[in-house]
């Protein structure tokens, strides 16, 4: 990792070079990049928290001033609830994910489909690397250690720029990595830091050399990137999740579930922003998990119905805390201890109806990241799996499931949205693509077709 001062265009170029010395390197020789830049990291654990605290004590007076969101604050806590050691372990994880080289030990790609057009004519499709990507970040030091590690295992380049409020941090992640990968045969340029300023909008041009874009921040990075890049963009501007309680939901269940999808980590895009309650269930479900909520300084946005009984069931001093919830808060990603409650109606012309209601607002009112339903019945579950349109979809679990490390990717890049390529925690698969591979003896496409031309005989082989 190279920490640059270079022109956005050099930086970008250099990338692009690089990008395919690295897709030639052996499983061996990354997997030997992946051990020196995890040992690096351990080493200098103690500097690199030095630098943070130093970002650090900069944001909290930018935080007091108005001039930085609390939300952003969290991310760039390097030491938070063992933020750092997660960081360590997701490196090694993703060195001991399935490699996707399987074919060739010189060679990206998994062949998914063999085809033989006519005798000698073998067509293959297998994955290869995307290029080179460039990731733009807000706060999120750890980012640089997850971006520089699954570019690594899965052999694409990678451009990181950072936000200001951040600069120590990377500065002194980025120096340790790259003193670690000078030791090993993965090229320096392969993964750059830019540090020179106002190059994002200049970086979003270069679509000459630049292959995707994922960004990592706030709502008005994400929509500056997909209005400005000349090439896909790949990630979510909103991480607006909803949970359902169905009529039949376990009370015990639900309030460990909605504490937990709230308040593990209220500025993490997959925490609960809409509580959705059943009208059979407010007076039976909700007051327990409202009283949770508020013990852990939630603030509760209801609407008429359900702050009506949650004044009548909740003690006097827990009753007074409930506010009134605009239509706004219902399309509002707070990042903070705040969640909006709406009452879904029991309407019981078909035996979906309720669900049906439930899934309309996820669909008009979510940013389809990750959406949950807390029911006792398969039917009801397999309804929202099959109609919520949302990357992730649970049922009778946290919301803050959704991510890289907890789904077994090693770590992520990101949570996409997208409907096209990866969606959902993007990790090691979400940075390959495929190709095709046609191999023949001389062959011509003139050959085939008409009245006399030879027949295609498109026999399926083995992979």
């Amino acid at each position: 990792m190279s920490l640059t001062n270079a022109s956005p265009e050099q930086a970008a170029r250099a990338a692009k070079a690089s990008s395919r010395r690295l897709a030639t390197l052996p499983t061996a020789a990354r997997n030997a990049a992946l051990d020196a830049v995890h040992d690096a990291l351990s080493d200098a654990r103690e500097s690199i928290l030095a630098a943070n605290a130093k970002d650090l004590e900069l944001a909290k007076k930018s935080a007091a001033d108005g001039q930085l969101s609390p939300s952003i604050l969290k991310r760039l806590d390097l030491g938070r609830k063992g933020k750092y050691d997660d960081m360590l372990k997701g490196i090694q994880d993703v060195k001991g994910l399935e490699d996707p080289d399987t074919l060739l030990m010189s060679s990206v790609g998994r062949v998914d489909l063999r085809t033989e057009l006519d005798d000698g004519l073998i067509l293959q499709r297998q994955s290869c690397p995307i290029g080179v990507l460039l990731i733009i970040f807000e706060a999120r030091p750890e980012v640089i250690a997850n971006i520089a590690s699954l570019a690594i295992k899965s052999a694409n380049a990678a451009i990181l720029k950072g936000g200001k409020e951040s600069t120590e941090s990377f500065k002194a992640i980025a120096t340790v990595i790259s003193k670690a990968l000078d030791k090993t045969d993965v090229p320096n340029d392969s993964i750059q830091l830019v540090t020179t300023r106002d190059a994002v909008d200049p970086l979003l041009e270069l679509s000459q050399y630049i292959d995707l874009v994922i960004p990592r921040g706030s709502n008005d990075l994400v929509r500056h990137c997909q209005r400005k890049a000349h090439m896909p963009v790949m990630g979510h501007a909103d991480g607006l999740c909803s949970m359902y309680i169905h009529s039949n939901a376990d009370k015990a269940m639900a309030k460990n579930v909605i504490v937990d999808s709230k308040c593990d980590y209220p500025a993490a895009c997959n925490a609960l922003e809409t509580l959705l309650v059943h009208e059979d269930v407010l007076e039976s479900v909700l007051p327990d998990v409202a009283s949770a909520l508020i013990a852990q300084g939630v603030a509760l946005r209801c609407d008429e119905q359900s702050r009506t009984v949650l004044s009548k069931h909740l003690p006097q001093d827990q009753a007074v805390l409930l506010q009134n919830a605009s239509d706004a808060d219902y399309d509002t990603e707070f990042l903070d201890l705040i969640l909006a409650i709406r009452t879904i109606k029991s309407t019981p012309q078909t035996p979906f109806s309720s669900v049906d209601a439930a899934i309309d607002h996820i669909n008009t009112h979510g940013s389809h990241h990750t959406d949950g339903i807390l029911t006792a019945s398969q039917e009801v579950a397999d309804r929202f799996y099959s109609a919520v349109d949302s990357a992730c979809k649970f049922w009778n679990c946290s919301t803050r499931f959704c991510d890289g490390m907890r789904f077994g990717f090693g770590t992520e890049v990101g949570i996409s949205t997208n409907k096209v390529h990866a969606r959902g925690p993007v990790g090691l698969e979400g940075l390959m693509i495929h190709e095709y591979r046609l191999s023949g003896n001389g062959q011509g496409a003139a050959m085939y077709g008409g009245a006399n031309g030879r027949q295609y005989k498109h026999r399926k082989l083995s992979v």
